[in-house]
């Protein structure tokens, strides 16, 4: 199995700010759109326990077991004696495989963070008015919102509208760098996010909340498209059904990218041939797409793909790449999450490889549709659009995606197949 890292946000604020309830909220919206949605809880206090005396788990603990996994049908929990407090990056890390997490406090994790701040709660209203303070005075996230606080209780004159005082401390925990919503009922914090740039969300807009995480949190969903065309002129016969390791060669990567696909596209002129993939994989739903153009091109191919694709992000192969890498699928489409990319192509002194990259479908679909209409080839002939970013995907990312190479090698003719398939079979 490939683990696939999960993205995560942190629903923060004050205490008695509704937190909790928010994220109960939140949590069932998110899936109730079919996302798998993770959830982490910090709790401050040391000594906590989710078991109980007189039970047998609890018996194995005070037995002095430091770790025990109690597990049954459906459910499975881990109770670990660790040192000291776990870093949330490392628990995240521990969660791959899910939609999104969301994470319950947290502030200082350095996640993406959600502020909450409630007008029944005096502690938020407290924070929302040093918040506006900060704002109109144009003072960045950065602020050392507790100085400015005590600088507030001892302004004399009046002039500021705050107070603080160290008994509410939690006044003290304010908006920072890693904010990126705010959701409030009060006036206070929805002027101040609007003059940092920050969406604000009323507390019952549970769905529109949703709809910002999905848009730039969740994880993105990912079509894998094998290009299988037809009959190759320099192997003799389709690629997709030459032999490979006693089976189609076309099996073989579909069984390797299966597994980070959300979508699995075959682009092919002989569907007929390769009907036997739905009874082989009749779990995938495979999909078998002709050639959206009569001419035959890596461009015009790529724009069948991205035709196709459902997903917001397209990772496409050539059938003929005997080591095809679904980790290698799986660190692009991180990058291109993380950079905002169009394109995230593998490069190398050679140059690009396209047909083990990703792209952006609403991005590159128009300019691949552009460049193939005016007689284009070759798919590098839009990476200079100016409306297009691309991002070189260094050959040591490569490796760490994938370190044990050979994600480009391919097979043009049956001795080179046949090479290849003696050096996987002698591995």
């Amino acid at each position: 199995m490939i683990d696939i890292p999960s993205p995560a946000v942190a629903i923060v604020g004050r205490h008695n700010s509704g937190k909790t309830t928010l994220i109960e909220q939140l949590i069932a919206e998110l899936r109730g759109r079919g996302l798998d949605v993770g959830s982490i809880k910090h709790h401050s206090h040391r000594g906590f326990d989710i078991d109980y005396p007189g039970k047998d788990s609890y018996r194995h603990r005070a037995a002095g077991a430091t770790e025990t996994v109690i597990a049954a049908p459906g459910q499975v929990a881990r109770i670990k004696t660790v040192e000291e407090e776990v870093e949330c990056s490392e628990l995240v890390r521990s969660m791959p495989n899910h939609d999104i997490i969301v994470v319950e406090g947290y502030r200082k994790s350095g996640l993406p963070s959600i502020e909450i701040m409630r007008a029944g709660n005096e502690a938020d209203c407290r924070a929302a008015a040093l918040f506006v303070e900060a704002a109109r005075a144009g003072l960045p996230l950065t602020t050392d919102f507790t100085q400015l606080g005590r600088a507030a209780d001892k302004d004399a004159s009046g002039a500021s509208p705050t107070t603080y005082s160290a008994e509410a401390d939690a006044a003290a925990k304010m908006p920072s760098s890693n904010t990126v919503a705010v959701v409030t009922d009060i006036p206070d914090a929805r002027e101040a996010a609007a003059l940092y740039g920050i969406p604000a969300f009323d507390l019952a807009d549970v769905a529109g909340l949703a709809d910002f995480l999905g848009e730039h949190y969740v994880r993105p969903r990912v079509s894998v498209v094998i290009q299988a065309g037809g009959e190759s002129r320099r192997m003799g016969r389709s690629k997709a059904t030459v032999p490979f390791a006693g089976r189609p060669l076309i099996c073989r990567l579909v069984e390797r990218l299966a597994p980070v696909a959300d979508e699995l596209i075959i682009t092919t002129n002989e569907a007929d041939n390769l009907g036997f993939l739905a009874d082989e994989f009749p779990e995938l739903a495979i999909k078998l797409v002709p050639d959206a153009y009569p001419e035959r091109g890596a461009l015009p191919g790529l724009y069948t793909a991205l035709s196709a694709a459902e997903n917001p992000y397209v990772a496409v192969v050539a059938c003929d790449m005997v080591f095809a890498s679904a980790r290698l699928v799986v660190a692009e489409a991180l990058a291109m999450h993380e950079s905002g990319a169009d394109v995230v192509a593998p490069a190398n002194k050679h140059g690009f490889e396209p047909l083990h990259a990703l792209y952006r479908k609403d991005t590159c679909a128009p300019a691949v549709h552009a460049r193939t209409e005016r007689g284009e080839k070759r798919v590098q002939s839009f990476f200079d659009d100016p409306d297009i970013t691309v991002l070189p995907f260094a050959q040591e990312r490569v490796l760490e995606a994938e370190p044990r190479g050979g994600c480009f090698i391919n097979a043009n003719t049956p001795e080179e197949l046949a090479r290849i398939e003696h050096s996987y079979l002698g591995e």
